[in-house]
């Protein structure tokens, strides 16, 4: 009898850690969700300025179509994404890892930029006669 249930205890524990690898190989890793992430954030930022010129893009659902585009750029899908975006907003530690990750990656983005909108700006102030 002490047999049986320590052979039950065993394929009960292998079951449930097989389950979990299985759905943690949906979650995306930190360094991966916030690239997507990021190009969300993007993609939103693209179809608000869409929006203003043309108000029957939120009818074409062209939001969605960015999501998508999003998403096949990063291989990925929209239930990986959300399975993602579960996990980590119900573990806050991680959560927490994931959007200070994606903070600093966008004052890197945005450092890059003004560096070379600065580096631009050099340029066309060499180029005007004085």
């Amino acid at each position: 009898m002490k047999f049986f249930s320590h052979l039950t205890l065993l394929f009960l524990s292998l079951f449930i850690s097989c389950r979990f690898a299985s759905s943690k190989k949906e979650i995306l890793g930190i360094d991966s969700m916030k690239v997507v992430m990021w190009d969300m954030l993007k993609a939103d930022e693209l179809f608000i300025r869409i929006l203003v010129k043309d108000t029957l893009a939120s009818k074409k659902k062209e939001n969605i179509r960015l999501y998508e585009e999003v998403f096949l750029i990063h291989h990925t899908t929209k239930k990986q994404f959300d399975s993602s975006y579960k996990f980590y907003a119900s573990h806050p530690f991680q959560f927490k890892i994931l959007v200070d990750s994606l903070d600093a990656f966008s004052n890197r983005e945005k450092n890059k930029l003004l560096e070379q909108h600065g580096q631009a700006r050099k340029a066309e102030n060499r180029n005007i006669p004085k």
